[in-house]
């Protein structure tokens, strides 16, 4: 059989076909800071810590129960604290202020993700607005509650900080709900910020702020830092259930509305009215804003 004869016309065409037989794509390098997105583990779904998954509506009315029964637990804490004067009052009551809407928000992956399991989830804090009329109004004696939630023993207290605390967070529980970064940065400053802030500004505040002799700088920044690095912690909380992603937006955003609630709650008029009330306004403004 006869050699076929390999002209320059045939060799001129090997290269190319060579070239593209092993070119291969140029890599693609994602970029390292202009983007931080964390997709969900597969090992946890959104209804893994549901009680009874294959049974949502039973599973709804057993988590509420669980939830209430913490919520009661950690309350009948403080009370019992208060009453044997193992802290000082207002520590004591700081203490309640910053553990009961964290802790609550904790047993929210126990629910469903649709409006069921965001209104029973809310009936916990929702029950305690009812308590504060009650107990500030007088119609019911419970000087535990009292001694644990108001800053000088008075039962009409109640029907201001306490009572926009119960509001704010069964506010955020029932319209905001797990899937939010305005409902988390809500609860976190005014728990976690706010708590924070008169614990270590009674401590380490001795440099008062210039525009208000009522708060310090420690505090301030105390307040700031428990409440963005809350939200962090939650928005990771979260996340690991599939209810939310990570991203530097969203880290952003809550350093945003951390400091503004710091901001708002130095100044005079967060005195006046009730420091409860302002930072709840200023993290729902300012979220819708920025997130």
């Amino acid at each position: 059989m006869p050699l076929t004869t390999i002209t320059n016309e045939h060799f001129s065409i090997c290269p190319s076909i060579f070239l593209r037989r092993i070119r291969s794509p140029s890599p693609k390098f994602p970029p390292r800071f202009s983007q931080f997105s964390i997709s969900r583990p597969n090992l946890t779904s959104p209804s893994a810590a549901m009680l009874l998954p294959q049974n949502p509506v039973l599973s709804d009315v057993c988590a509420s129960a669980v939830s209430a029964a913490v919520a009661v637990s950690t309350l009948r804490l403080w009370e019992e604290t208060a009453r044997r004067d193992l802290f000082d009052q207002k520590l004591n009551r700081k203490l309640v202020h910053i553990s009961i809407g964290l802790i609550f928000m904790l047993c929210w992956p126990l629910f469903s993700s649709g409006p069921r399991g965001a209104i029973l989830a809310s009936l916990t804090p929702g029950v305690n607005i009812i308590r504060m009329l009650l107990v500030g109004s007088g119609l019911w004696k419970d000087e535990a509650t009292v001694k644990s939630m108001s800053r000088y023993g008075d039962r009409r207290e109640l029907l201001t900080g306490p009572l926009y605390y119960a509001i704010t967070i069964t506010l955020a529980c029932v319209i905001y709900w797990r899937n939010s970064p305005n409902g988390i940065a809500a609860i976190c400053n005014l728990c976690a910020g706010d708590g924070f802030a008169d614990v270590v500004g009674r401590r380490f505040g001795k440099r008062k702020l210039p525009y208000n002799q009522n708060k310090s700088i420690a505090g301030s920044c105390a307040m700031a830092s428990a409440g963005f690095l809350s939200s962090i912690g939650f928005m990771y909380y979260f996340f690991s259930f599939g209810y939310m992603q990570c991203s530097w937006e969203l880290v952003f955003g809550f350093l945003v509305v951390s400091l503004a609630s710091a901001l708002v709650e130095s100044l005079p008029i967060s005195t006046k009215l009730d420091d409860n009330l302002t930072i709840t306004i200023t993290c729902i403004a300012v979220g819708s804003l920025v997130f």
